[in-house]
């Protein structure tokens, strides 16, 4: 592949983490014992909704069950390949690998943005329709509204990834991250980029402003019924319920923001990288923690498979 007498980028070089070996030594145990703690815990959670009785038919629970194992592809997505860039000091990605990284690493992205707005309506419908969330919120309502949260999800996020693989990379194919970000990418692509950076803008700042709006709306008619309780132990319990959707929204949006719909966001290698980890990789982590310390029914389930295994 040739363009104006150069040679066309086949591959790129991820930088990473432009640290010591020892710090690589340090960084690399460190992430290891991260990724393990991420899948341990949310695959803790699946077991948990799979084998209790209680939960399994209960859609709060099936939200959160595929809401775990989407955690565990989020951060299967990078982790390994940071892994293996840090031990083998390697960090060379071919063109179609980046690609694919950097498709499911945004697809499953979006796809969080959408379980997190389908887990605010769970909420709603609970809280502010308590009567009729039998009916609203079916088991076959809520499998298909997992169903579309998975396919919309990866379906946003195709024309993007397509137009910005289109681009021609015929400088540079150093990567100033640990993984394929679109912001880098467009960076080392050789003008014309076109329209290709305001496509890629509005589909990424549109599903996170939209599903932001969607889930504060439904938060805050959650607060106003609360609010309108005549029982303080009715009130305390649905701010308890809804406390940790909240707190996993705010880590979530807060970091997503900061990187993806700030203007300049991307901009600062170092402070790039840090962000993408914590969303990436940090927040996974968190999430099981927050959800079974603060959600009754994980707890209690806990118990139930501990008192079976004699624990």
């Amino acid at each position: 592949m040739e363009l104006a007498n150069e040679t066309v980028v086949q591959d790129f070089i991820l930088l990473g983490f432009k640290v010591g070996w020892l710090d690589r030594l340090i960084l690399f145990s460190v992430f290891s014992a991260l990724y393990t703690l991420v899948l341990a815990e949310n695959f803790l959670i699946i077991v948990l909704v799979l084998w209790d009785n209680h939960l399994i038919h209960l859609p709060m629970y099936i939200l959160l069950g595929n809401f775990s194992w989407l955690e565990m592809c989020y951060v299967s997505a990078t982790m390994p390949r940071m892994l293996s860039d840090l031990f083998f000091l390697h960090g060379v990605i071919s063109f179609h690998d980046c690609f694919l990284q950097f498709y499911f690493f945004f697809s499953l992205g979006n796809t969080e943005c959408f379980f997190l707005s389908a887990m605010a309506l769970d909420r709603y419908l609970a809280i502010c329709h308590p009567l009729r969330y039998p009916k609203l919120m079916s088991h076959q309502f809520c499998l298909t509204l997992v169903a579309t949260c998975w396919a919309l999800g990866f379906l946003w996020y195709i024309l993007p990834a397509f137009l910005i693989s289109r681009l021609f990379f015929c400088g540079s194919n150093i990567i100033d991250h640990f993984v394929c970000d679109p912001g880098p990418l467009l960076a080392l692509a050789c003008p014309p980029l076109g329209h290709v950076p305001i496509v890629y803008y509005l589909f990424v700042s549109s599903v996170v402003l939209a599903t932001f709006l969607f889930i504060m709306i439904s938060y805050t008619l959650v607060v106003i019924t609360l609010m309108r309780m005549p029982s303080q132990n009715q009130r305390l319990k649905g701010f308890s319920t809804i406390s940790s959707h909240l707190t996993v929204v705010t880590l979530f949006y807060g970091s997503v923001v900061a990187m993806y719909v700030v203007p300049g966001g991307e901009g600062h290698g170092s402070v790039a990288k840090v962000v993408t980890l914590f969303y990436s990789a940090i927040t996974p982590l968190l999430n099981p923690l927050i959800y079974c310390l603060r959600n009754e029914g994980v707890r209690k389930a806990l118990r139930r498979v501990m008192r079976r295994k004699g624990l």
